[in-house]
C-alpha cells in the first residue's frame, strides 16, 4: 500500500542477480561492459540469505513492491520471498530466458507455445504476482 503522503509506488530492485541470462538484451542494446562485469553490484546468485536481507531492507526503507530478476533460474528466491514478505512480488523473465525458448522452438526441439506457458506458469506458481516478460503479447493471446 502506497502511503498517503506519496503517489508514486517504489519497486525494489534489490534481488537483481548477476546473470548470464542478460546477454541478449545487452547485445541488442550495445550495453555490455567495456571491461569487467556487473557482478560487483548485482546479487550473488548463490546467496539466498543475502537476497532476503536486501529485500527486507528495501521494504523497511519504503519500497511498495519487490522484484526478482531473472525469474526462471531464481524460482527458489521468488518462492522464499513470497513466503517471507507480504508485498506485491514481480518476477522478470529476462531476454536470455526468452531467447533460449525461442531458439529451441525455432530448431524444433520444443513446442514454443507450450514451453512459454509452462515457464510462465512456473514463475506464477513460485509466487509471483506480476511477471514481466518478452512473451507478454503472445501469452495474452493464448490466455484470451
Amino acid at each position: 500500500m502506497i502511503p498517503a503522503t506519496r503517489t508514486t509506488p517504489i519497486l525494489s530492485y534489490a534481488a537483481k542477480f548477476a546473470s548470464a541470462f542478460y546477454g541478449p538484451f545487452r547485445e541488442a542494446a550495445d550495453s555490455a561492459p567495456a571491461f569487467g562485469d556487473r557482478r560487483t553490484y548485482q546479487m550473488d546468485g548463490a546467496n539466498l540469505r543475502e537476497a532476503m536481507r536486501e529485500i527486507e531492507s528495501d521494504l523497511e526503507e519504503g519500497a511498495d513492491m519487490i522484484m526478482v530478476k531473472p525469474a526462471m533460474p531464481y524460482l527458489d528466491v521468488i518462492s522464499a520471498a513470497r513466503e517471507r514478505f507480504n508485498a506485491p512480488l514481480a518476477a522478470y523473465q529476462v531476454s536470455g530466458e526468452y531467447a533460449m525458448i525461442q531458439a529451441a522452438a525455432k530448431n524444433g526441439w520444443v513446442d514454443g507455445e507450450r514451453v512459454m506457458m509452462e515457464s510462465l506458469t512456473s514463475i506464477k506458481r513460485a509466487g509471483a504476482d506480476m511477471i514481466l516478460t518478452y512473451f507478454a503479447k503472445d501469452a495474452a493471446k493464448l490466455l484470451a
